[in-house]
């Protein structure tokens, strides 16, 4: 297991929508490190179908999506996956291509469903870090999903009950796919760090590598 971080600078950050992922990535980015957010790059492959109705933007992807209650989300689901694969091989093809690139990534919640082939090859050249919500910080999550949707690929997860409305349905099976979005988030990481762990004000783009070197050397 990787207990240094990667030279030249490779971090790629995991977890849940809200999990600070972005924040840390722009944090990075703000001192010179070259950041890529998968959003931004799924966006744009979906744009044309995004501006067929009138979206933009990373909350128009996710009423373009829609709840997993309604009848286009499969179909939507499967169209989101397939262009985040293919901005995810991309990543890790100009990785291989330039041994010296320094990258942080902010990935989606959904990276694990990329297929076992591209997680291979995105643990193997980058580090790659979760950032893990406390059950209390999961509530918080949920009600964020509820009040500001962001895009979320249920892969089943979504198992509404007969004459259940979609909302409270929605609320009900989120601790579920948080639960089992986990387990495969820790097994992806070469660490991970808790969510509190982060919220200090005075913690920088330095504080943040040496938290996360600390904790690769706690993970041996």
């Amino acid at each position: 297991m990787t207990t240094r971080l990667l030279e030249p600078l490779r971090l790629a950050f995991i977890g849940m929508s809200g999990a600070g992922k972005t924040f840390w990535t722009k944090k990075l980015a703000q001192m010179g490190r070259p950041a890529i957010g998968c959003d931004d790059r799924i966006e744009e492959r979906l744009r044309t179908h995004l501006a067929g109705e009138g979206y933009s933007g990373i909350g128009g992807v996710a009423a373009w999506m829609g709840w997993p209650s309604s009848a286009a989300y499969a179909e939507r689901e499967a169209r989101y996956l397939a262009a985040e694969i293919v901005v995810l091989g991309e990543i890790l093809g100009e990785l291989e291509a330039h041994r010296q690139r320094e990258l942080v990534l902010d990935t989606t919640g959904s990276v694990i469903y990329a297929g076992n082939h591209l997680l291979l090859r995105l643990r193997k050249l980058m580090t790659v870090v979760h950032l893990a919500a406390s059950p209390e910080e999961e509530k918080l999550l949920i009600e964020r999903y509820l009040t500001e949707p962001k895009p979320v690929l249920w892969r089943g997860a979504f198992q509404p009950r007969p004459g259940e409305a979609p909302r409270d349905a929605v609320a009900r099976c989120y601790p579920a796919l948080i639960a089992s979005r986990r387990r495969s988030y820790e097994a992806l990481a070469h660490c991970t760090i808790p969510i509190a762990a982060l919220r200090d004000s005075s913690l920088d783009a330095d504080g943040i590598l040496a938290l996360i070197q600390a904790q690769l050397e706690r993970s041996r």
